[in-house]
């Protein structure tokens, strides 16, 4: 049991860190961002970086930046947050 929840977390987070990948390689193709594939991408992956892009553009380091360096910031908060919820689930299980 242990090793499904594992693995369905690793999965989880896999997934999410490909679909912001693709919505990196979006923004630099205007044509492909405003279709209905764009649309997708950018609905899965809103919720994540959408928060983090608000922290990082009130922060005083990344106020006016023209950067959006919270696909990164992103992917570092996911990776923490995938680990912590894998030894959670190690220790309940």
């Amino acid at each position: 049991m242990e090793n499904l929840v594992l693995e369905a977390i690793d999965k989880f987070f896999q997934i999410l860190y490909y679909l912001i990948l693709i919505r990196i390689i979006l923004s630099w193709i205007p044509s492909i961002r405003y279709t209905a594939f764009g649309e997708i991408i950018h609905n899965f992956t809103e919720p994540i970086l959408g928060p983090v892009r608000n922290m990082v553009d009130s922060s005083p380091i990344g106020g006016g930046m023209m950067l959006d360096f919270s696909p990164v910031i992103a992917l570092f908060i996911m990776n923490i947050v995938c680990n912590i919820l894998k030894g959670v689930v190690s220790v309940i299980l």
